[in-house]
């Protein structure tokens, strides 16, 4: 979605209600296309002292498997944004905190989609307390216990055992 901020630049008194959806279905993470259903933007686009202001929430569904127990989950994400959009840059304001709109246009898919992969997860997890897969059989631990041994000793430390065996 391309907006126009000519207005926003000149008029102190405009204003743009934003909700609208866009697909990233083609997006790939880590071998995967998590994005199976659009991502919802809803906000306001201010003018605020030559430049303008985005405030907007971003909600999407992400569908991945577990890094821990391997198995395929969705979880609802949200998260508000807010954005000061300028011109241009002098030179003392060279700050990452400003975006600057070239010809006057905003590229807001662009701007959402950085936002996204900005608050993505470092582990995608299919909830907070995965127990994961048994190391030693693979089992997912989520289901339930699995029947090898808890006690495992490290094959470096084996002659160490043998010693206390004896």
């Amino acid at each position: 979605m391309l907006i126009d901020l000519r207005k926003f630049f000149a008029d102190e008194a405009a204003s743009m209600n934003i909700d609208y959806s866009f697909s990233m279905k083609d997006t790939e993470i880590d071998g995967e296309y998590p994005f199976r259903t659009p991502v919802c933007v809803k906000g306001v686009i201010k003018p605020f002292a030559g430049s303008a202001v985005l405030d907007a929430t971003v909600e999407y569904d992400l569908t991945k498997n577990c890094d821990r127990c391997a198995e395929e989950f969705t979880k609802h994400y949200s998260f508000d944004v807010s954005h000061t959009i300028v011109r241009e840059l002098s030179n003392e304001e060279d700050d990452d905190s400003y975006i600057v709109a070239e010809f006057d246009e905003l590229d807001l898919d662009e701007l959402i989609y950085s936002d996204i992969i900005l608050e993505m997860p470092v582990k995608f997890l299919c909830r907070d307390d995965c127990k994961g897969l048994c190391p030693t059989c693979g089992a997912n631990l989520n289901q339930g216990p699995c029947e090898c041994s808890k006690t495992q000793i490290d094959p470096r430390m084996e002659i160490l055992r043998k010693l206390i065996d004896d």
